[in-house]
């Protein structure tokens, strides 16, 4: 399912739709907080979000019957990618650094999902991202140090089998 962007204002709204579920427009009226907009308005961005796949209509008499199609949950997803796709070169690890560096995150906050720093337990590789920013020159230094090790011996590995074969 293709989820489309949503402006402020449709947003604002799928908000309330997401927690009725399933309503009429004066179920709409009645549960939207103050100021209420007018019933036209909120009629057209329930057009609006039909055609876009956020809803579904059913027709019953001479009204209808909205159904909500697209999850909260998909749509947090789509946002997320989004924001880190355009702001954070898809890497989930700058947006975990970007939020403990504006303390949108606390470190220790990290905690509790059970991430040990212990080397010798083994670490889970979606994980690792965590282990790095809450212990970023050790594990910098370290990666440094495995890749220069890969390196000396690639190479002496492949100078030695030129060697052989020369």
């Amino acid at each position: 399912m293709k989820i489309n962007h949503l402006t402020s204002a449709e947003e604002n709204l799928m908000r309330l739709l997401w927690k009725l579920g399933s309503f009429y427009l004066k179920d709409i009226m009645e549960q939207h907080p103050e100021p209420k907009p007018h019933q036209n308005t909120v009629s057209t961005y329930l057009k609006i979000l039909t055609e876009k796949g956020y809803l579904s209509t059913e027709k019953e008499g001479r009204i209808f019957r909205y159904q909500t199609i697209v999850p909260v949950e998909d749509y947090k997803k789509f946002l997320l990618a989004q924001l880190s796709d355009n702001f954070f070169n898809g890497s989930g690890k700058e947006i975990l650094s970007f939020m403990i560096h504006e303390q949108l995150i606390l470190t220790e906050d990290l905690k509790d999902f059970n991430i040990e720093a212990d080397p010798v337990q083994k670490k889970e590789p979606e994980f690792e991202y965590v282990n790095e920013i809450l212990n970023p020159k050790k594990t910098k230094r370290k990666t440094r140090r495995k890749k220069r090790r890969k390196g000396k011996k690639r190479n002496n590995l492949s100078t030695y089998i030129k060697g052989c074969l020369a």
